[in-house]
């Protein structure tokens, strides 16, 4: 799959309310989720115990964490566009988000993005996405939900 280049605001600015695209799949392993326990301190069963999980949980399987599945954002984000001439991206708002459904552990998600806007705030340009990652052979996302990132330019 091929990135969308962007080297200016301007450029950016022309895919306001369009799809940007889509990013690969990536399969979370229950080693990611075990990780992600380990870095957030969240060792809840329902990611780490699959005999328990088997047995107990509706999903019949280990989950991966919702915040899990919320940090991978900046990575498949990456897969879908080529920000040029940048200094820094930083993570500036989650607006809204919904889980929608829990995303069993080797299940492959990615992310399907939508610019809102994007404004030119004295050189920081201030994007609005609107972003869904899909779970492979599912019709219900894992979560929705609106995110803003701001772009400092060299």
């Amino acid at each position: 799959m091929s990135k969308l280049t962007i080297d200016s605001f301007e450029k950016l600015q022309q895919y306001e309310g369009q799809e940007i695209g889509v990013s690969e799949y990536h399969t979370i392993t229950q080693e990611q989720i075990q990780k992600f326990a380990e870095a957030t301190l969240d060792y809840q069963w329902i990611h780490l115990d699959a005999e328990r999980a088997q047995t107990e949980s509706p999903f019949k399987s280990t989950i991966a964490h919702g915040y899990l599945t919320v940090s991978l954002l900046p990575y498949l984000w990456g897969q879908i566009i080529e920000i040029q001439n940048l200094k820094m991206q930083v993570n500036y708002e989650i607006e809204s988000l919904r889980f929608n459904q829990a995303v069993l552990v080797d299940s492959a998600v990615r992310l399907r993005v939508k610019l809102l806007s994007a404004v030119n705030l004295r050189g920081v340009i201030k994007a609005r996405l609107e972003v869904t990652m899909e779970i492979e052979d599912s019709k219900k996302p894992a979560f929705t939900g609106v995110i803003t990132f701001l772009y400092h330019f060299n």
